[in-house]
C-alpha cells in the first residue's frame, strides 16, 4: 500500500491506496482544515498557535499510518511551506510528529503531479486538455495531451490570502468581489498564452476548491448547474446577498471552507475571464493521486526523474558517453563501500552523469556552475531537497572538500561523495573498474587498494591519487593507497 500525505495552505490531507493491476484505489482518506497560510503572521513566521494545529493534526495522521502496511510513503509541502520564513524550524518537529520526511515542492512540481493524477485517472491518451487547480496559497495551471505535459505554471495566487484580504471583515460586497477578481487577474495577465483556448479541448478543475464550487452551484441549482461562467456568476451573486462570511453557513458553507468558497471564486472567476474560459469540468484526481501515482511509477522503474536527467544534459550538451563511463565505475566503488542504506544510490548515478553539465557555462569552475545549474534547474519530478543533494554531490567531485563539510557529516553522503571522486578520477584515467580490481573502504580512514600493474601503466593515476589524499587529509580524513 502507499500513502501520500499533501500539507497544503489551506488543508493537510491524506490518501492511502494500492495498485490493482489497472488503477490506483483509495483505501483511506483523512483531511483537517489546518489554515496554515492563515497563521503566517506579518513578518512571514508560521506562528506558535498554526504550529500546534498543524502537528497535532500529523500527530493523528501518524497513528493512522501507523495502523496499515506501507510500502512506501510520501509526504509534500506546498505554498506556504515554500515562503515560511521559519519553515526549517517547522519541519523539524513536523517530520518528528509524521514520522517521514516530508519535501517542500516547487509549484512546477506541485503542477506536475496534479496533471498526473488527472491523466492517470481519465484514460484519453488523444484528448489535449487544461488542468487548473486552485489551492490555499497558489494557483496551478498545466496543459497537455493525454499523459504528456506541455506547459505548466505556479502563479501565487490562492484562496486563503484572497478570502483574508477581501473579505477578512467579514463583509462579502459587489465592490469588494469586483476587486478580488481584478486582483486574481493580475496574477495571470502576463502568462496565459500558454494556456491559450485554441491548445486545448476540455479544462478540468481538479482541486478541493473546485469540487466545493461545484456542489454549492448544484445544491443551489445556479445557472445551468456545472461548473460553467454563468453558474459562477450566480454563486457569487448568491454570496454578495448572504452578505456576511459569518452568515455563509446558511447557504451551506461549513465555517472551514468559507475562505475556499469566498477565496476561491474570485480566482476563477478572473481565470475565466482572462481566458475567456466559459465552462469547466470538476475531477476528483489531483495531487495526492498524483503523490500515489509517482510512488508507484518509481516502484516500477518508470521514474520521471530519469527522463529530466537525459533532458537536462542534452540541453546542456553533456557528454553521455562520459558520463555513463563516470556513473559505472561510481557505482562499483559505491558497492564496495557499503552504505547503509540506498537512499543516496539514483541521486549519485545521476550526479555522475551530469558532472560535467557546469562546462556549459565555463570550463573553469564547471563544478561550481554545475552545482548552481543542477539546484536551480527545472527538473521535473525532483523534490528541491533532492536537486540540493544533487548540487551537493556535483559541486564535492573536485578540489578541496571544505565547501560540503556539513554533507561529509552524514556517513552515507560522505560515500557517495567520495565513490564520485574516486570515479571521476580513474575515468579520467581511462580505468574501466568492471575490468579492474580496485578495492576501497572505510575504516578509520579511507583505504585503497591498487594493482602495481595498473599504476605503471597510468602513469598519471599517482599523480591524481596524492591530490585526492591532499583533499581528503584536508578535512581530517585520511587516505591510504596501498599496492599489491
Amino acid at each position: 500500500m502507499l500513502a501520500a500525505i499533501d500539507l497544503g495552505s489551506n488543508s493537510f490531507r491524506m490518501h492511502i491506496g494500492h495498485f490493482d493491476g489497472e488503477q490506483i484505489r483509495i483505501l483511506n482518506t483523512a483531511r483537517e482544515p489546518v489554515r496554515l497560510g492563515a497563521g503566517l503572521d506579518k513578518r512571514g513566521n508560521i506562528t506558535v498557535q498554526a504550529m500546534q494545529t498543524a502537528l497535532a493534526c500529523l500527530g493523528r495522521f501518524s497513528e493512522i499510518l501507523r495502523s496499515v502496511p506501507l510500502s512506501a510513503v510520501r509526504v509534500v509541502g506546498t505554498n506556504t511551506l515554500r515562503i515560511a520564513k521559519n519553515k526549517d524550524a517547522f519541519l523539524e518537529l513536523a517530520e518528528k510528529a509524521i514520522g517521514y520526511p516530508i519535501e517542500i515542492i516547487s509549484g512546477e512540481e506541485e503542477g506536475r503531479l496534479i496533471y498526473l493524477g488527472v491523466s492517470s485517472t481519465i484514460d484519453l491518451p488523444d484528448e489535449r486538455r487544461l488542468v487548473v487547480d486552485i489551492g490555499g496559497g497558489s494557483t496551478e495551471l498545466v496543459l497537455g495531451q493525454g499523459s504528456q505535459i506541455e506547459s505548466v505554471e505556479s502563479f501565487s495566487v490562492g484562496t486563503v490570502n484572497t478570502a483574508l484580504e477581501f473579505f477578512g471583515n467579514d463583509r462579502i460586497t459587489e465592490s469588494a468581489f469586483a476587486e478580488a477578481v481584478l486582483n486574481a487577474r493580475s496574477y495571470f495577465e502576463d502568462g496565459m498564452e500558454p494556456f491559450h483556448p485554441r491548445l486545448w479541448t476540455v479544462s478540468y478543475g481538479s482541486s478541493g476548491t473546485m469540487r466545493t464550487l461545484a456542489d454549492l452551484i448544484e445544491a443551489h441549482s445556479l445557472g445551468d448547474g456545472g461548473l460553467s461562467l454563468k453558474s459562477l456568476r450566480a454563486l457569487r451573486d448568491l454570496l454578495i446577498e448572504c452578505g456576511r462570511v459569518s452568515k455563509t453557513e446558511l447557504i451551506g458553507i461549513k465555517p472551514e471552507r468559507s475562505a475556499v468558497v469566498l477565496g476561491g471564486l474570485p480566482i476563477l472567476l478572473g481565470l475565466c475571464q482572462e481566458l475567456g474560459m466559459r465552462d469547466m469540468q470538476p475531477v476528483e484526481a489531483g495531487l495526492r493521486m498524483g503523490v500515489l501515482w509517482d510512488l508507484h511509477l518509481r516502484r516500477s522503474s518508470k521514474d520521471r526523474r530519469r527522463d529530466s536527467v537525459r533532458e537536462f544534459g542534452r540541453r546542456f550538451g553533456v557528454n553521455e558517453a562520459r558520463g555513463a563511463r563516470v556513473k559505472a565505475n561510481t557505482q562499483v566503488l559505491h558497492a564496495q563501500l557499503e552504505p547503509e542504506t540506498d537512499h543516496y544510490d539514483r541521486l549519485l548515478a545521476w550526479a555522475a552523469r551530469l558532472h560535467e553539465v557546469g562546462m556549459a557555462v565555463s570550463h573553469s569552475g564547471f563544478h561550481k556552475h554545475g552545482a548552481y545549474l543542477t539546484l536551480n534547474a527545472d527538473l521535473p519530478g525532483f523534490t528541491k531537497q533532492e536537486q540540493h543533494i544533487l548540487s551537493i554531490l556535483v559541486l564535492s567531485q573536485k578540489g578541496n572538500l571544505k565547501k560540503v563539510t556539513e554533507a561529509l557529516s552524514l556517513p552515507d553522503l560522505a560515500k557517495a561523495i567520495l565513490s564520485l571522486r574516486l570515479g571521476i578520477l580513474f575515468s579520467h584515467s581511462r580505468i574501466d573498474l568492471s575490468e579492474e580490481l580496485v578495492g576501497v573502504r572505510i575504516r578509520h580512514k579511507i583505504e585503497i587498494d591498487i594493482p602495481a600493474t595498473m599504476l605503471r601503466k597510468h602513469p598519471t593515476l599517482a599523480h591524481w591519487l596524492q591530490k585526492e589524499q591532499a583533499a581528503w587529509s584536508e578535512v581530517d580524513w585520511p587516505m591510504a593507497v596501498r599496492q599489491y
